[in-house]
């Protein structure tokens, strides 16, 4: 297989300075990893996650570097060798399938990437003054979602709750979904009082109430709390099956969320997914603040599992230099338009 490798570094820009419980994110560190030979080109993404990503780590550069001088080892090699750096795993398993692929951007032939059939996404709301959120939530409204995630935890929890009952105060249960992220900021002596007060609101579930690494805590808080917990970061950093196994067995979440970029490409979400079904345990997926080059990759991925639930997918409009892309939301939809265009003429410059 006579094949070779580079990668690029890209900063993306945020539109608007995208709030949560962790901080302030204006801009966003991602790497493009390009595969050519044999008279084709794949292009993968390599999204780190500063602050987040198990492999925010200081060799993450030396890995992908050694990864595209080693590609002629092929794929499951070089995912065995990357094992411990999920964000690469899904740079390889992208660039590999699109390297391999009759158009370098359908990497799932389906009736999502022929425009034919569209994935529900939830709508994001970013954390900011109770006024700045009210407005997100009234846009949000006005573009048609009925699925909403509201990022908590930053502001006062009143405040949060006032945005909630202006929610319910307009639109039932059954004419729109809340989720709520808290990215772990409570605390575990808190946590179950806030989660009763919380689940007045009707609410589908919240992710991740406390910070991760707290197993004892998180599985009482989700044998007794009366709002369904989704697991998030909890996840991040686990690589072992049979780990992933003990660790859901261990909290039995009512849902898991999968970010492929953090939880090891395709092939790491799928032993969640598969762990998490036999258990009777929820998922859905969800983006990780890529660009549109890992956005699409994961949309298509996604329609392929067949899930019926709102997906975590509308993230690819929060840059002011993504790279142009065939998809569009609308009315709470992520859809493909194939008759717009790619254009990777920002990656030509790198």
């Amino acid at each position: 297989m006579s094949i070779r490798a580079r990668f690029f570094p890209y900063r993306l820009t945020f539109k608007n300075p995208a709030g949560t419980s962790r901080g302030v994110m204006k801009e966003k560190q991602t790497y493009f990893l390009k595969i050519e030979g044999q008279n084709a080109v794949g292009w993968g993404e390599c999204g780190v996650f500063k602050g987040l990503s198990a492999d925010d780590r200081p060799d993450f550069e030396s890995k992908l570097q050694w990864v595209c001088d080693h590609i002629e080892l092929g794929l499951d090699p070089l995912l065995l060798q990357t094992r411990e750096f999920p964000a690469i795993q899904m740079g390889l398993e992208t660039a590999f399938l699109s390297w391999g692929a009759a158009h370098p951007f359908v990497l799932f032939p389906s009736d999502f990437t022929r425009g034919l059939s569209p994935i529900s996404i939830n709508g994001l709301i970013w954390m900011g003054t109770e006024i700045e959120m009210k407005k997100q939530i009234e846009d949000k409204i006005a573009q048609g979602f009925r699925c909403i995630k509201l990022k908590i935890g930053a502001i006062d929890f009143d405040s949060e709750c006032r945005l909630l009952a202006f929610i319910r105060k307009h639109f039932p249960a059954d004419k729109m979904e809340i989720r709520v992220d808290a990215n772990g900021a409570f605390k575990p002596s808190e946590a179950l009082e806030k989660l009763n007060m919380l689940s007045s609101y009707d609410l589908h579930s919240i992710e991740q109430p406390i910070k991760a690494g707290q197993l004892a805590h998180m599985k009482t808080l989700c044998k007794q709390s009366p709002l369904p917990i989704a697991l998030d970061e909890e996840l991040i950093g686990v690589f072992d099956i049979s780990n992933k196994k003990s660790l859901l067995e261990e909290i039995m979440p009512q849902y898991i969320i999968l970010k492929p970029t953090l939880v090891g490409g395709f092939q790491g979400s799928m032993e969640w997914i598969e762990t998490a079904e036999k258990l009777g345990i929820g998922w859905w997926i969800t983006s990780a603040l890529e660009s549109n080059i890992g956005l699409n990759a994961i949309a298509q991925w996604t329609y392929t599992l067949k899930s019926k639930l709102p997906q975590g997918l509308g993230t690819g409009s929060l840059f002011t230099n993504n790279i142009p892309a065939p998809l569009v939301v609308k009315n709470g939809f992520l859809n493909t338009k194939p008759d717009l265009k790619w254009d990777i003429s920002a990656l030509l410059l790198l």
